[in-house]
């Protein structure tokens, strides 16, 4: 078993604490979603309540290695500490760690919040180069790890400091490994996969492993034509792989002899192309022209996906239906949320685009678990082991 926060002794000691701070910023650097600093604050009002010094680390979009006051965690900084009605340290600084850096650690009291600068304004960081693992260990005497959103990569702030220090992970990457852990292993049945999005080549993984485990799964959004086309349907312009129609082939064979039923919609709505929402229409997948594309699924579609998902046990959805940001393409990604809604069953968002719906479309309070990383929510879905999650110690059993 993996250690927790609560397997290790933290009074007294200056734990590094890794969250995922990776959150949209608008125009003029305002945080337009605050979701991932909220699932943070158990684990540091945990520390703080048990009398450790807590340091705060996090990437920031995509700096390049290099400082960029575009992706300053500031912003953050100021987030958290409205959120914990209590300062945050903000330890700015475009080497992240520095000797002015450390002093100032050193001076944290007990209780005490800071937060370090963007780890991606260093190069090493997505190298998991050593010497800056070693440099971030010599900030403190605990790592623990609660950023799922990252888990799945190997870098100095993850990976490498847990080779360095005494570790744990904290109440959010615990909730999100014993959710979908147990949801894989040990389901509640019926057992149905929603899954949506752009691409079959995203899903290769999650469908082969998902196969020996669901009772259903439920294809929709831009992948579902290349199914569709597998099936010798006519799509018009609509999303295509040409190089996995053969493997979209397989699933449905491989499905059918393991008494798995593969749910294809039945309509959809096409348009001339994605920005003519006035030109939308809901026709027959027997129906789709030549030059349209289908950018959601119909009605039709979600009365008879609905009463699959309300009657299920487990529900894992990964995936939109459709353009869901688009008001025109949007109703089947609410269709599915509502029934996620409305399902007694155990229900799973994996994170991504599909995590950005339901919490848009207002029904995140009615969804057992909206899992905070996409690519570490696919990978743990595919059964693969994630490098930052891994690395942490185990205790005895």
């Amino acid at each position: 078993m993996i250690k927790t926060i609560k397997d290790i002794s933290v009074s007294g000691k200056t734990v590094l604490l890794r969250c995922d701070f990776n959150v949209p910023l608008d125009n003029y650097g305002e945080i337009t979603d605050d979701i991932r600093i909220i699932s943070s604050l158990p684990t540091i009002k945990y520390l703080v309540e048990n009398g450790a010094k807590v340091v705060l680390l996090s990437h920031l979009g995509r700096p390049k290695g290099e400082p960029n006051a575009k992706y300053s965690l500031k912003p953050v900084a100021k987030r958290l500490s409205e959120c914990l009605n209590k300062p945050v340290l903000f330890l700015q600084d475009d080497q992240v760690v520095s000797s002015a850096v450390k002093e100032k650690v050193e001076k944290m009291k007990s209780g005490d919040i800071a937060l370090l600068e963007n780890t991606r304004f260093r190069s090493e960081e997505e190298k998991n180069d050593d010497i800056f693992s070693q440099e971030l260990s010599e900030l403190g005497d605990i790592y623990v790890i609660d950023a799922f959103g990252t888990s799945h990569r190997a870098h100095a702030s993850n990976v490498g400091l847990a080779q360095r220090m005494p570790s744990a992970v904290g109440f959010l990457i615990e909730k999100e490994i014993k959710i979908i852990g147990e949801a894989l292993a040990n389901p509640a049945r019926p057992f149905i996969a929603i899954l949506g999005g752009a691409k079959v080549s995203d899903k290769i993984g999650v469908m082969e492993n998902l196969l020996s485990k669901v009772d259903t799964i439920l294809i929709v959004g831009g992948m579902a034509y290349t199914f569709l086309k597998a099936q010798g349907y006519e799509i018009g312009k609509s999303l295509l792989e040409d190089d996995k129609i053969e493997f979209a082939s397989k699933v449905i064979s491989a499905a059918k002899d393991k008494g798995i039923s593969i749910v294809l919609p039945v309509d959809v709505v096409v348009s001339e192309n994605i920005d003519d929402e006035e030109d939308a229409r809901v026709v027959s997948v027997n129906s789709i022209e030549k030059d349209v594309m289908g950018l959601d699924i119909g009605p039709k579609s979600v009365e008879i996906m609905t009463p699959i998902i309300v009657n299920a046990g487990t529900v894992i959805w990964n995936g939109p239906a459709g353009v869901f940001e688009k008001k025109a393409f949007a109703g089947g990604t609410i269709g599915l949320a509502k029934a996620m809604a409305e399902s007694k069953g155990t229900t799973i968002v994996g994170g991504g685009d599909s995590a950005a719906a339901v919490e848009l479309l207002g029904f995140a309070d009615k969804i057992t678990h909206i899992s905070t990383g996409g690519g570490a929510s696919l990978e743990l879905m595919e059964g693969k082991e994630l490098p930052g999650i891994a690395s942490i110690e185990t205790k005895e059993d």
